[in-house]
């Protein structure tokens, strides 16, 4: 590989959207600055107890998703990466995506669309084929890592073609805010402190108008939000 870190396109809130500010402040990182955040205080939880639900979510930054973390290929430099992800930005419009919820999905929670979004679904296979010169192929433990859990095929097709299985059609827009777990304690003492303090999120579109780019410095490094790269069409 070219290098220990890695890079990620994703979609990340304003700075200025209050989902944003919940979403660091339940994470308990902010990935502009890289500060530590104090963490709520959440009913049947010690905080201790939280921290480790919530660990990798915030390893790796408030964020959906987009084109998942990958190293660079041979022949390819940050510079130019980051002069392809304005480019693509600089083409696109600004969208209303719907609104979020808290949901729980398989041994994660995240905040998800409350309805279909073909916009939303069309950025992210755009980014998937569009950033993929960059992607330095997976090795064996990687492509290993990801089988654990068991693909379909055409998961595994993804996962061969594109080093990610849950991208194009396998895509479903979220923003972890639990990782994944199989205690069904820590599941309802999360769902229980979140759903009243997120409803109003449910009532108001979510805006798209920009995609950001994350950078991990190392494998046991945070990811950091490099730069937001507006929508300008």
């Amino acid at each position: 590989m070219a290098g220990t870190e890695r890079f990620a396109i994703y979609f990340a809130p304003s700075e200025d959207d209050p989902i944003w500010h919940f979403g660091i402040k339940w994470l308990g990182r902010d990935p502009v600055s890289g500060k530590t955040l104090p963490q709520p205080d959440v009913p049947g939880l010690t905080r201790e107890e939280l921290a480790a639900a919530t660990e990798s979510p915030r390893h790796y930054g408030f964020h959906a998703t987009l084109k998942p973390p990958f190293h660079l290929a041979d022949e390819t430099t940050p510079e130019q990466l980051r002069q392809a992800t304005a480019a693509f930005a600089a083409s696109r419009a600004p969208f209303d995506g719907p609104p979020v919820s808290v949901q729980r999905i398989d041994r994660f929670q995240a905040f998800a669309f409350i309805d279909f979004s073909p916009e939303m679904d069309r950025l992210a296979a755009d980014c998937v084929t569009a950033f993929d010169r960059f992607r330095s192929p997976p090795d064996e433990a990687d492509l290993a890592k990801r089988r654990e859990r068991g693909l379909s095929e055409r998961q595994e097709r993804y996962l061969q073609e594109w080093g990610y299985p849950y991208v194009l059609e396998e895509f479903r827009f979220h923003m972890t805010l639990l990782g994944s777990t199989r205690d069904e304690a820590v599941h309802a003492a999360v769902s229980a402190y979140l759903k009243p303090r997120t409803a109003a999120f449910a009532n108001q579109p979510l805006r798209a108008d920009a995609i950001c780019l994350y950078r991990q410095e190392s494998d046991k490094a945070p990811f950091l939000l490099v730069e937001r790269f507006p929508f300008r069409v």
